[in-house]
């Protein structure tokens, strides 16, 4: 007999990616994580894991195995979905995460919506960035998350995770309500090329797409102040301090003096809902995504 435990654990060593993170995320000690996969490859009298320079990678076998691996935990998941199916209506606890601008835009008012639709539902909400969020999807601590495409996300062939369109998110130039640009009603970014600028940190996931922008302008933007939050950005526009591309979802401030202009080329992000494979199928969270897809169109309004 297999330990379906030990499978978790490999599972969770190719997610994070070495045995201490997985331990970390599993809250056992690395040296007890790497006991559950010597003793899995043990029982299957197969090497899974093999030295790589002061570390250890998967096998092919353990590739090979992860696969059955995964298979096994989405047939887990849908005993659980058709379950729940049949218990009717949407009920129970649905646990959701999201970036800051998602949560306030969309979660808050989906958790509403849905407690006045299904009153046996209870939303629970935590903020989590992108990366995050998909680890909380995959320790099966949140059922729904709503992401940024970014190039650092699990690919979509990835069947771990369902992930869908939500919304197309504008960036509009952001500047100072008495700057020359601020009397346009959309302009061609290469008009702020000369600009000082305020970016996104190194790692927001908001960062290459501003950068991008700016090179299909043609320019290279310089970079004189950096910021992780959208209305720190916006109030340091409204001190002079540069411009900036700032997402449409974002809420500024209403009392800044600061204009959004749009930009031909419409640079934007894309918003994803991500779910569990096959999670959408749950009716609590087919009820949530429902109310998303009813809330996305107004979002960017």
């Amino acid at each position: 007999m297999i330990d379906l435990r030990r499978l978790h654990v490999l599972r969770a060593v190719a997610h994070y990616g070495t045995v201490t993170a997985a331990a970390r995320a599993l809250h056992f000690t690395p040296s007890a994580a790497s006991q559950q996969i010597r003793q899995l490859a043990r029982d299957l009298d197969v090497d899974l894991l093999e030295p790589q320079g002061r570390g250890v990678r998967l096998t092919p076998a353990a590739e090979s195995l992860l696969a059955h691996a995964d298979a096994i935990q989405a047939r887990w998941d849908q005993a659980e979905r058709d379950l729940s199916a049949d218990q009717g209506a949407p009920a129970g606890v649905l646990r959701v995460t999201g970036f800051p601008v998602a949560i306030s835009v969309l979660l808050a008012p989906m958790a509403v919506r849905l407690g006045e639709r299904h009153p046996r539902l209870s939303v629970r909400i935590a903020e989590a960035e992108v990366t995050r969020s998909f680890d909380l999807l995959f320790e099966g601590a949140v059922d729904l998350a709503v992401v940024e495409s970014t190039p650092r996300n699990p690919p979509l062939s990835d069947t771990r995770f369902d992930q869908q369109p939500l919304l197309d998110d504008p960036f509009d130039l952001v500047v100072p309500a008495v700057h020359p640009l601020a009397g346009h009603e959309r302009i061609d970014l290469a008009e702020a090329a000369r600009e000082p600028w305020i970016v996104p940190v190194p790692d927001s996931p908001c960062r290459p797409h501003v950068l991008a922008a700016c090179g299909a302008a043609g320019f290279a933007p310089d970079v004189v102040h950096h910021a992780c939050d959208w209305n720190v950005t916006a109030h340091l526009v409204a001190h002079g301090l540069g411009v900036a591309l700032i997402p449409r979802l974002a809420r500024l401030a209403p009392d800044l003096p600061v204009t959004r202009v749009h930009c031909t080329g419409n640079p934007r992000r894309r918003l994803l809902t991500c779910t569990r494979g096959g999670g959408h199928a749950r009716p609590a969270v087919a009820a949530a995504l429902w109310e998303l897809r009813e809330l996305a169109p107004t979002a960017v309004a």
